[in-house]
């Protein structure tokens, strides 16, 4: 458990900062970097005062009752009340427990940067990630995770390592806020071309790696459960950068290094969620349907729909994190390949439903609260977006007086 956390803390410092670097134009790729940097340190302060305490307190929750703490967990284990070196969660220390679900929370409010990268003010960046980790994942992560009482603990939903709490998550605020920030200056008429690909797959190598913490660690015991999820990791995000690589083939007559980077990023989200509950076959078939539909969302979609998500986050996260969620409630079956052990009388058609149910609240209570949040943000610091004449001179000068490339 200590690698896995490990693991996870390096999926986002160095892993997304440099994938996310990569993509972006050479005026830009420190602001990238800063703004995965901070949020690592901002989401580790707030989740030691308050954080860990609103989504793992279980204080007065009750299988089956709906009640406040249904939905969110209460101050008990504010500044970390009641942890030694003694306390135990799972049969692992609390400790370490504790620090594993940090970097869930790190990186899930680091993946929303690509969405607004290159226009968003780093003043704003901040007041907004605080009030969305607090709104938006204390609160999802409590109602999945926490335990008898939780609401979609209750609901019965599958999410082994965040589909709807990580991605899900992430993905549909990503989109809300590049529609509310607005499309780049130029967007559609200028070339944007990435500054530096090889950041780009190297920070996708690290994700890659990194996801073993992500999924095998959240079996929180070195047991076959962790095996297992390691195992269907691999399996599909390697099926998911091979569809996505071959749909860009046949698509637009080459195959490209970005392409096949996204795809796997892809791929590691879809089985996030069923890394607990699939089998290796279950893990071909969603890296397959993965690594499509995501290209699918992040070409055609994007362009029909005409928003400005810069990095692709929400047809990569949020569309990856629906496929991977609701097809977690077909291969978690037995029947299917999957290693689950379903209650007497579950059915697929069943687990379908509820697995579709959590999908769909994630989308309407993170958009809805994401759209309020923005707007908060920005009466706060007046207004989300840079100045016209600074996103032309870019945001590593304008916002942070560096350069990330010093050019003779």
């Amino acid at each position: 458990m200590l690698t896995a956390t490990a693991l996870v803390l390096l999926m986002t410092i160095p892993g997304l900062a440099l994938f996310y670097a990569g993509m972006v134009r050479a005026k830009n790729v420190l602001s990238v970097m800063m703004q995965c940097f901070a949020i690592t340190g901002l989401v580790s302060v707030l989740w030691t005062i308050y954080g860990y305490s609103l989504a793992f307190d279980t204080t007065g929750m009750e299988a089956g009752v709906v009640n406040l703490n249904s939905f969110v967990g209460g101050l008990g284990k504010a500044f970390m009340s009641g942890m030694s070196v003694d306390s135990l969660t799972a049969a692992i220390p609390e400790s370490v427990f504790a620090t594993f679900q940090m970097t869930f929370a790190i990186i899930t409010p680091a993946l929303i940067v690509g969405a607004f990268a290159e226009r968003m003010k780093f003043s704003a960046l901040l007041v907004f990630m605080a009030l969305w980790v607090t709104i938006c994942y204390f609160p999802m992560a409590h109602m999945v995770w926490s335990g008898d009482g939780g609401l979609m603990w209750d609901w019965g939903v599958l999410d082994f390592a965040g589909g709807t709490v990580v991605h899900i998550n992430a993905g549909i605020a990503g989109l809300v806020a590049a529609i509310m920030l607005g499309k780049r200056k130029g967007y559609g008429r200028d070339a944007m071309p990435p500054n530096n690909l090889g950041y780009t797959i190297m920070g996708a190598s690290m994700l890659w790696v990194g996801w073993f913490g992500f999924n095998a660690g959240s079996a929180v015991a070195a047991n076959g459960s962790a095996g297992m999820a390691m195992f269907v990791t691999q399996v599909a995000t390697a099926t998911a950068a091979l569809a996505w690589m071959f749909a860009e083939w046949i698509t637009h007559k080459k195959p490209s290094v970005l392409g096949i980077a996204s795809g796997a990023v892809a791929g590691l989200v879809a089985i996030t969620p069923a890394s607990g509950t699939a089998g290796p076959v279950g893990a071909l078939w969603i890296g397959l349907a993965a690594g499509v539909i995501c290209f699918l969302a992040s070409t055609k979609l994007k362009k029909a729909a005409g928003y400005d998500d810069s990095l692709d986050v929400f047809g990569v996260h949020c569309v990856g994190g629906i496929v991977g969620a609701i097809l977690t409630g077909l291969f978690a079956f037995p029947s299917m390949g999957g290693v689950w052990s379903p209650a007497e009388g579950a059915t697929i058609a069943g687990q379908l439903w509820i697995q579709t149910k959590g999908v769909l609240f994630t989308l309407v209570y993170t958009g809805v609260l994401s759209a309020l949040l923005l707007y908060i943000t920005g009466l706060i610091t007046g207004g989300l977006r840079v100045a016209e004449e600074a996103e032309t001179e870019g945001l590593d000068v304008t916002q942070h007086n560096e350069r990330g490339y010093i050019l003779s």
